[in-house]
């Protein structure tokens, strides 16, 4: 189960992660066949935590982190939407991070 920000929980969903990153790499040079690999790497990183109920925010935290290697515009794209930036200082700070 995937406990949500707002502590709703649902259903892990292959599927829904998928199209997350889909939505991260449109347009970039990024084959399905990567997505996929870290779709299952995702999925591996869960099953090795052996919890019953995962944080949404987990599950995101892996997902940039495997995009920050791929792709850095995807990893912006993603980042952009996950975290919800409230201004462009915030949006800046990510990007200055990127090119540490």
């Amino acid at each position: 189960m995937v406990v949500k920000s707002d502590g709703r929980r649902q259903a892990y969903d292959q599927e829904k992660l998928k199209q997350s990153l889909i939505i991260a790499c449109k347009k970039r040079p990024i084959p399905t066949s990567k997505l996929d690999d870290i779709v299952i790497k995702i999925e591996v990183d869960l099953r090795d935590d052996s919890q019953e109920e995962i944080a949404s925010r987990a599950i995101g935290e892996l997902v940039m982190s495997y995009l920050r290697n791929l792709d850095d515009v995807a990893y912006v794209r993603f980042a952009s939407v996950y975290r919800n930036f409230q201004d462009p200082k915030e949006f800046m700070s990510e990007l200055q991070e990127l090119n540490r």
